[in-house]
C-alpha cells in the first residue's frame, strides 16, 4: 500500500527568520536559498506576512512587496506561496478597517501570494468572516485556523479539545468560506495527547477530503511528539524548517521529521534526505554572519507556564537588546503567567502574545498593574472582540480606568470604521503632504506601520541587522547621503581590560568625535552566557547639566527611542501635558509634563535612543 502522502510547507522564510532573527534577514542574504530549496523539491513556502511584513519596513529599509515578487521568481511559477494574516489586524498589531483588511488581501494576490493562513488569537469567529470574504473574493485560497495553546496549571474554562470544537463548529455554522483548515499552536505548548483529539475531532467533523494541518513550534520541546500525533490523528500537512532556523523558537526540522517517520507510512512531501542536506547547507552559507540569539536556540521548559510563542520571543528579545534591558527578560517571561491568567485566555499569539508581553513588561518595569499596556488593556476591554472567557474584573476594572474607556461588546471593525485615522481618505492625505505617489501599495505600508511606513517611502529608514561582526548591530541609513564634511567609518577592536577581553566597535569620523557604538565581551567556550547574565552595555546618559540646577529635569521612565516631540524651547506648558511619545517593545507611552512651566531645554529629537533615566527636557 502507498504511503500518506503529507504536504510539508517550508516555513524557514517567514517563521523561521521570525523566530530566530526577530525576522530581521535582507532579502539579498537569503533568496539563493530559496531556489536550492526548490532544487530540493519543496514547492510550498510561507514567505511572507506575519511580523514578515511590519519588520522589512521597521528594521531591514526594504519593502515587503518587492521581496515577495523576488521570492516568487526565486521559487517558481508553480509553488504554493502562502502568507500568515491575523483576521481582522491582518499584519498588524490593531484593528483595520473593511478599506485596509480588503486592500490587504488586494495587495497580497497582487504580490505573488497563493494562499492567507488566516487566524484569530481570542478565537472569535466573528473576526474571521470579513477577512475570509475579502480572501476569497481577491481569488486567494483561504486557510481557516483554530488557535492553540496550554493554559498555565490550575486554569479551566479554553484551550481543551471541546473548546476547539466550538470553535470550529462556530466557523462551519458561520458559513466561513475556506480552503483548507489549520491548527495553529505558536507557543508549542499543547499536548500531543490533546493535539492528537483535536486533530480527530476536526476529521470526524470536517467533509471528507478537508485538508487539515498542524502548525507548532520546538520552542517547549514537544513539537515531534505533536506532529507524530497528528499525524496518526490523520493530519494532511505539517510545517517544519530548515537549518540552521530550525528547532528551538522555530519549527522542527525537515531532517529530524524524515527521520522521525522512517518505518511509518507516510511520506513527507516527497522529499529526499540528500537533497535536503544540500539546501541546509547552502542556507547555512546565507546565513553564516548573523548572530544568532542563544534563546532561539533553545528548548524552554518555562514555557508551558507562562506560553510566549517563539515567534514572538526572539522579536522581543531583540527589542530588549536593541534598549540594553535583556537582563529582565526571565522577570518578564515569570510574569507572563499571571497576566494570561488574569487576562481571558486569549491564544498567545500575535497579537495577543504581544499584548500579554506588553503588560507582563510593564508589571516588571513599573510594579503590578500600575501602567496598563494599551493593547493588552483594550483587549479585555472588548476591543479586538470577545476573549475565551471574560477577563478579571479588578483587571478590567483598571484598564478602564488607566485608559479611560468603557467596556464594549461592539464589532471591532465597526469601531476600526469610525476612525478616521484607518480611512484610505486619511491616508492620502499623509501621502499628499509628504510628496509620495498614493499607489495602493504606499496606502497599505502607510496604514500598517504609520509613521515608520511613511519614513521608509521619504528614504528615511534604518537598517538595523545583528550580524557577527562582534555580534554587532548593523545600523545604516540607505538613501540619505551622509553630509560630505563628516567622513566616517566603523572599526572593530579587541582590548583587554582587567585580564577581561572585550570587543569594541567604534565609529571614527573627521570633524566629529570616536564614537564608541558597541562593547562586547567576550564569552570564551565554557563561559556561561545565560540571558539573566547578559549585561546591558554602556551608554552615555544626558545629564542635563548645562541648565539651571533649579529647572525640573523630565526623564525617560524606560529604555526606549523618541517617537514623536511635541514641544519646543520657550514653550509653556501645563501639568500632565503631553510632552513626548516614547517606543519600547513596540508600545508608545506618553510622557507628561509633572508641572508647569517654560521649557527651558530640549535634550531629545525624534528617532533618538535614550536609556532609563535620561534627561529628555527641562522645565523652568
Amino acid at each position: 500500500m502507498a504511503k500518506k502522502f503529507i504536504d510539508i510547507m517550508d516555513t524557514t522564510f517567514r517563521d523561521g527568520f521570525q523566530s530566530v532573527f526577530g525576522a530581521r534577514v535582507l532579502m539579498d542574504d537569503f533568496l539563493p536559498a530559496v531556489s536550492a530549496a526548490r532544487m530540493a523539491g519543496i514547492n510550498h513556502f510561507e514567505f511572507g506576512g506575519g511580523a514578515r511584513f511590519q519588520s522589512l519596513y521597521f528594521y531591514l529599509n526594504e519593502d515587503a512587496f518587492t521581496m515577495m515578487d523576488k521570492f516568487r521568481e526565486a521559487a517558481g511559477p508553480g509553488a504554493n506561496l502562502q502568507t500568515l494574516a491575523r483576521g481582522i489586524n491582518t499584519v498588524t498589531l490593531d484593528t483595520g478597517s473593511r478599506e485596509i483588511i480588503d486592500l490587504h488581501a488586494k495587495m497580497f494576490k497582487k504580490h505573488s501570494t497563493t494562499t492567507i493562513r488566516n487566524f484569530d488569537a481570542l478565537n472569535d469567529v466573528n473576526n474571521l468572516r470579513y477577512s475570509a470574504k475579502r480572501i476569497k473574493k481577491h481569488d486567494l485560497k483561504h486557510e481557516v485556523v483554530v488557535t492553540m495553546m496550554d493554559l498555565p496549571p490550575g486554569c479551566t474554562g479554553a484551550h481543551d479539545v471541546a473548546f476547539y470544537e466550538k470553535t470550529l463548529r462556530d466557523i462551519l455554522d458561520t458559513g466561513i468560506p475556506y480552503d483548507s483548515v489549520c491548527f495553529k499552536d505558536a507557543s508549542g505548548t499543547s499536548s500531543p495527547q490533546k493535539v492528537y483529539e483535536a486533530i480527530k475531532m476536526a476529521k470526524r467533523l470536517l467533509s471528507e477530503g478537508t485538508h487539515v494541518r498542524l502548525h507548532t513550534h520546538e520552542t517547549a520541546g514537544v513539537s515531534v511528539a505533536c506532529y507524530l500525533a497528528a499525524l496518526e490523528a490523520g493530519v494532511d500537512g505539517i510545517d517544519l524548517a530548515a537549518a540552521p532556523v530550525s528547532g528551538g523558537t522555530s519549527q522542527p526540522d525537515i531532517l529530524t521529521l524524515l527521520h522521525a517517520v522512517k518505518g511509518k507510512d507516510y511520506d513527507l512531501g516527497g522529499l529526499e534526505i540528500d537533497k535536503i542536506l544540500q539546501y541546509e547547507e547552502v542556507l547555512r552559507d546565507c546565513l553564516k554572519d548573523y548572530f544568532f540569539p542563544p534563546e532561539a536556540t533553545q528548548v524552554l521548559p518555562l514555557i508551558p507556564f507562562s506560553p510566549m510563542p517563539g515567534g514572538a520571543l526572539t522579536a522581543n528579545t531583540q527589542m530588549m537588546r536593541d534598549n540594553n534591558i535583556l537582563n529582565k527578560f526571565p522577570e518578564v517571561i515569570k510574569a507572563m503567567r499571571e497576566v494570561v491568567e488574569l487576562g481571558g485566555y486569549g491564544t498567545s499569539v500575535t497579537p495577543v502574545s504581544q499584548f500579554y508581553f506588553q503588560q507582563a513588561f510593564n508589571n516588571v518595569m513599573f510594579g503590578k498593574w500600575k501602567k496598563i499596556a494599551d493593547g493588552y488593556g483594550r483587549m479585555v476591554l472588548g476591543y479586538f472582540g470577545k476573549t475565551p472567557v471574560k477577563p478579571n474584573e479588578e483587571i478590567i476594572k483598571i484598564a478602564s480606568e488607566q485608559l479611560n474607556l468603557p467596556v464594549t461588546t461592539e464589532d471591532p471593525v465597526d469601531i476600526a470604521d469610525k476612525d478616521i485615522t484607518k480611512t484610505v481618505l486619511y491616508v492620502r492625505h499623509q501621502l499628499e503632504e509628504a510628496g509620495i505617489e498614493d499607489t495602493d501599495e504606499n496606502i497599505f505600508i502607510v496604514a500598517a506601520c504609520k509613521e515608520k511606513g511613511l519614513a521608509f517611502l521619504k528614504g528615511e529608514a534604518k537598517v538595523n541587522v545583528r550580524k557577527n561582526s562582534n555580534a554587532s548591530t548593523l545600523s545604516e541609513t540607505k538613501k540619505t547621503p551622509v553630509p560630505q564634511a563628516v567622513k566616517s567609518s566603523v572599526g572593530s577592536y579587541t582590548v583587554v581590560v582587567n585580564g577581561e577581553k572585550y570587543d569594541v566597535q567604534v565609529i571614527e569620523g573627521e570633524g566629529s568625535a570616536i564614537d564608541v557604538s558597541k562593547i562586547t565581551k567576550v564569552v570564551s567556550a565554557g563561559e556561561s552566557s545565560d540571558l539573566a547574565k547578559e549585561e546591558p552595555k554602556e551608554e552615555a546618559k544626558n545629564s542635563g547639566d548645562e541648565v539651571d540646577a533649579n529647572a525640573f529635569k523630565v526623564k525617560a521612565e524606560l529604555p526606549g527611542s523618541v517617537s514623536k516631540v511635541f514641544v519646543q524651547e520657550g514653550e509653556s506648558v501645563k501639568e500632565g501635558q503631553i510632552l513626548f511619545l516614547l517606543e519600547a517593545m513596540k508600545m508608545e507611552t506618553e510622557i507628561s509634563a509633572p508641572k508647569g512651566g517654560v521649557i527651558v531645554k530640549v535634550f531629545v529629537s525624534q528617532g533618538q535612543a535614550v536609556e532609563g533615566g535620561g534627561v529628555l527636557c527641562a522645565i523652568g
